[in-house]
């Protein structure tokens, strides 16, 4: 029985498969999430992996149970450990009570099951050790592995039969082993007809910006950013999507600023050092009034930090970044529904306003993996707000009210003229500094009007909370999370949620804060930024830090624990 449910909730298991990178710790953590989904659980998967392509300590959590789950948790129910290292590193981090499973012979209180010697002598090859690992988990489980074996006739069916077979014959001599070796059976939730989709983090933007109409993707690769250029890549034919791999990040911007003053649709994704060789680019954009979306995935910085780990530290750098003084939208989505809506809204934004747009990530939001309901995978392309039939009076760069000027694109009866140096209503060059003000102060108006539309800030919790966490980006779940488990210890405690933190809807963020009595920020940041810029907007005035930065994400129970001090 895990943690939770000895605390009276419903009941949710954390199994946690850990080994060498190379060794299928991916592929089986993988394979069962789909199969748990399938068989109708609640699914949250995480992972922790090092910066490298073989060796080291990789793991991946599969967290399932009755309810729907948003966050990992601390401790394991079971532990399948490929290494010695994994066994010795993780072996204290499982619940008392709790199962471990070694590939090898039994060591301290470890059940030993030689998974990669099963799957030679039972297949014939060492890759399917994986299939073994999880018959064993099966039976520890109670499920019965037919479930898998359905499962894995839906996954290898573009494989040959053989394929299938071994692949069935391996999960029931993984199941076979277990009951052998006596390994205890432990209460596990039953299905309740939770969605079968599951998606990580990289899926619901690339899926999302595919159907939103975007037609060029221009990027150089970076973990954790990398998993987007791969979706859309893979989705290229079904969507007409044209996908490069320019030579770095400034070719990439520079090439997304091209596409979308002929029209296009383009995006790039990349990471914290990527985008700094991408902020010329970004200015370039905000002079020449380009719809420009960026994908950035942020990851523990400076320099290259840690390129596999989780982190939220690029967020003022995404607001400030580029020289000069331009409007900007930045969303940073919490869930993966919210990756699938924030991306459509960002690019519809950035066309609307005809001004760069960031959607902020980082390596916690792209690799959860979660059942959710279907995510549309209709072709809905935004509204570019092209002006059609324009004339031969046309200025790109009118002055208006709203400081959006009319947008044509090049090959008609209009001449589309632009220049990176300040230039006339006509897009010429000049150094007429009365023209300056005028043109500068209507691209700034466009940030006036971002702030009219910015998106309120979602409220969890007790309607009157005393106490209240501020959550931006992906700590929703863990701090979502962390609600309830103090709501049920008595507290009255709310979260106030930021999907998008540039600009801030200040009225709506101020309404919900001004009467709590506790305002706690939960970042994963050494310095607090939202907090520092909630406090310039003067929306709060002190409030309490809870900060991670050693590229782990938060869990529920860590933050519950850490606002009950």
């Amino acid at each position: 029985m895990s943690e939770v449910c000895a605390k009276g909730a419903t009941m949710d298991v954390n199994l946690r498969i850990a080994g060498e990178a190379g060794q299928g710790v991916l592929t089986t953590g993988e394979l069962l999430v789909a199969t748990l989904a399938d068989m109708g659980l609640h699914v949250f998967s995480t992972q922790v992996y090092m910066s490298r392509v073989r060796g080291g300590l990789n793991s991946f959590d599969i967290r399932f149970g009755e309810e729907e789950l948003f966050s990992g948790r601390r401790q394991a129910d079971i532990l399948v450990a490929l290494t010695k290292e994994a066994l010795d590193a993780l072996g204290g981090d499982v619940r008392e009570g709790g199962v471990v499973f070694f590939d090898g012979d039994a060591k301290g209180g470890a059940v030993g099951i030689t998974f990669t010697q099963t799957a030679k002598e039972v297949a014939g090859s060492a890759i399917m050790a994986n299939t073994v690992a999880a018959g064993a988990v099966f039976h520890c489980l109670g499920y019965d592995v037919k479930n898998l074996e359905s499962y894995l006739a839906v996954a290898f069916k573009k494989k040959d039969k053989e394929t299938i077979e071994k692949n069935v014959k391996c999960a029931r001599r993984g199941a076979e082993l277990a009951a052998a070796a006596e390994a205890a059976r432990l209460a596990a939730p039953k299905g309740v007809g939770a969605p079968k989709t599951v998606y990580n983090g990289s899926e619901a933007v690339g899926l999302a910006a595919a159907t939103a109409g975007v037609k060029f993707v221009a990027s150089y690769p970076m973990t954790p950013s990398t998993g987007v250029f791969t979706y859309l890549a893979g989705a290229a034919d079904k969507y007409g999507v044209v996908v490069e791999q320019a030579e770095d990040e400034i070719a990439a911007i520079n090439m997304v600023c091209g596409a979308t003053y002929a029209g296009v649709p383009a995006m790039a994704t990349t990471s914290g050092g990527g985008f700094a060789l991408m902020t010329e680019g970004l200015s370039l954009s905000g002079m020449l009034e380009l719809p420009v979306f960026i994908f950035l995935s942020q990851r523990p910085a400076p320099a290259t930090g840690l390129p596999t780990r989780t982190g939220q530290e690029d967020l003022k750098f995404a607001i400030n970044a580029g020289h000069g003084d331009f409007a900007r939208a930045v969303f940073a989505p919490g869930t993966l529904e919210e990756a699938y809506a924030l991306t459509r809204r960002g690019l519809g934004t950035a066309h609307k306003w005809q001004s760069p747009v960031i959607l902020l990530g980082d390596q916690f939001l792209v690799d959860i993996r979660k059942n959710i309901p279907v995510l549309p995978d209709q072709y809905n392309p935004i509204d570019r707000h092209i002006v059609e039939g324009a004339g031969e009076d046309y200025l790109r760069y009118e002055v208006t009210e709203s400081g959006v000027s009319p947008r044509a694109i090049p090959g008609g009866n209009a001449f589309v003229v632009l220049d990176s140096d300040e230039h006339t209503e006509d897009g010429h060059i000049t150094e007429d500094l009365e023209a300056r003000v005028r043109l500068q102060d209507k691209r700034l108006r466009k940030g006036e009007g971002l702030a009219r539309e910015a998106l309120a800030p979602t409220y969890y919790g007790a309607p009157r909370a005393e106490e209240i966490l501020v959550s931006w980006g992906s700590t929703y779940g863990p701090s979502r999370e962390a609600v309830d488990r103090l709501r049920g210890q008595g507290r009255s405690v709310g979260m106030l949620h930021f999907a998008q933190v540039w600009p801030v809807n200040v009225e709506a963020a101020h309404e919900r804060l001004r009467d709590a009595k506790r305002v706690i920020d939960i970042e994963g940041n050494a310095t607090g930024q939202f907090a520092g810029i909630l406090r310039q907007l003067g929306v709060i005035g002190g409030c309490g830090l809870m900060l991670k930065y050693n590229g782990l994400p938060f869990t529920g129970e860590e933050i519950a624990e850490g606002v009950a001090r």
